[in-house]
Formats: structure tokens, C-alpha cells, sequence
């Protein structure tokens, strides 16, 4: 049976939305790109890198927001805490896409607490269907998301290593997330789920780039 949250667990989970959309993340991993020095691009490569890394660092918050409410809603320990774990690695990901962001000379998306919202509101649903769909439902964002993280190494400059590095590292975490959710269980998503989530992250991804 859920239990509501106490009030302690109300602040620190509304810390946690504060902290993602407004604070600068920090790392504990040095950033994948600290030893990459930056290159001279074009206008219009560092316009389409700072839209891609927009993307990206958008889908973070995403994340943070839907692992923050599977925690809240998981049943078994063990999962919840993967979901915890998963988010801690998700809060790296923000401050490297953050720091990259600025050094592109752009902005963080402005449509961020939208999606945050609306990716809290999903994880809280998933959590409360039961454990094995909660953690079926983390292994294939994490798989969606590996898909975008590969199409964007496709898409990026050849010149900006230091995104590509960044966007690498991501990758070999969601995969690594996936597997984890996997080895405890994640029941396959039904269709037409995985389409729906692949929708909504299309939509996403077409306004963050701009915005």
C-alpha cells in the first residue's frame, strides 16, 4: 500500500524540483570534455551543437522529474533505490550539458518546468501500476534516450569533440540503466506505450531545440 509523503519528504522532494530547474548541477565525475580543448565552428555548427545540447540537458530534467516520482511510488526498496541511483547519475548529466551550454553561448530550455511536470506526473503513474512496470517503464526511457544520445553523435559537428565526449559518456550511463533495470526485472512495456513515449519525446525534442 503507497504511504503520502511526510512533510520532511515534501521538502526535500520539492528541493530536488527546485534544485533541477533553477541551481547549476554539480558533478562528481570530472566532465567527460575537461581535457578536450574547444574549437573555433561556424555559426550556424555551434547554433545546431547548442540546440542538440539543449535537447539533451532537457531530457535530463525529464529524467530527474520521472525517476523522482517512480521513487516516490516504488513498492520495493531495492527499485527505488535504483531509481535513486540512476537520477544521482542523471544530476551529472545535467551539469555537464549545463556548463556545455554555456560555453556554447546558449540557454537552458524555457519550457524545462512543463516538462518536468508532466515527466513527474508519468513516473508517479508508473510507480503506482506496480514495480516490474515501474522499472519496465525506467529501462525504456533509457533505451529511447540512448537512441536520441546516438542520433545526436551522428548530427553534432565533427569539430566539437568536446560534445561529442559529453554525449558519449551519456549514452554508455543510459545503457548501463537499462541493463540494471533489466537484471531486476523490468517487464516489457506493451504496445501502444513505447509509441506514445516516442511521441511525447518527439514533441519535446522539436520545441526544446528552438526553445
Amino acid at each position: 500500500m503507497l504511504k503520502l509523503p511526510s512533510l520532511d519528504q515534501f521538502i526535500t522532494e520539492f528541493d530536488t524540483v527546485l534544485r533541477t530547474l533553477a541551481a547549476p548541477a554539480v558533478s562528481a565525475r570530472a566532465h567527460p570534455d575537461a581535457k578536450i580543448d574547444d574549437v573555433a565552428m561556424s555559426s550556424a555548427e555551434k547554433a545546431h551543437a547548442a540546440g542538440l545540447m539543449r535537447v539533451n540537458h532537457c531530457g535530463e530534467v525529464c529524467a530527474q522529474a520521472l525517476y523522482q516520482g517512480q521513487a516516490l511510488t516504488a513498492r520495493d526498496p531495492a527499485a527505488r533505490q535504483a531509481l535513486r541511483q540512476a537520477a544521482d547519475e542523471e544530476v551529472e548529466h545535467l551539469a555537464w550539458t549545463q556548463r556545455r551550454l554555456a560555453e556554447l553561448g546558449s540557454h537552458r530550455s524555457v519550457l524545462n518546468p512543463l516538462w518536468y511536470a508532466g515527466s513527474l506526473a508519468m513516473g508517479v503513474a508508473a510507480g503506482v501500476i506496480g514495480d516490474k512496470w515501474n522499472l519496465g517503464f525506467l529501462a525504456e526511457t533509457e533505451r529511447q534516450v540512448g537512441a536520441h544520445l546516438q542520433s545526436h553523435l551522428n548530427e553534432l559537428p565533427e569539430s566539437d569533440e568536446k560534445s561529442r565526449a559529453i554525449v558519449a559518456q551519456m549514452y554508455l550511463d543510459e545503457m548501463s540503466h537499462a541493463e540494471l533495470a533489466d537484471q531486476m526485472g523490468a517487464a516489457p512495456l506493451p504496445q501502444p506505450v513505447p509509441q506514445i513515449m516516442q511521441l511525447t519525446s518527439k514533441l519535446m525534442t522539436q520545441l526544446s531545440y528552438r526553445f
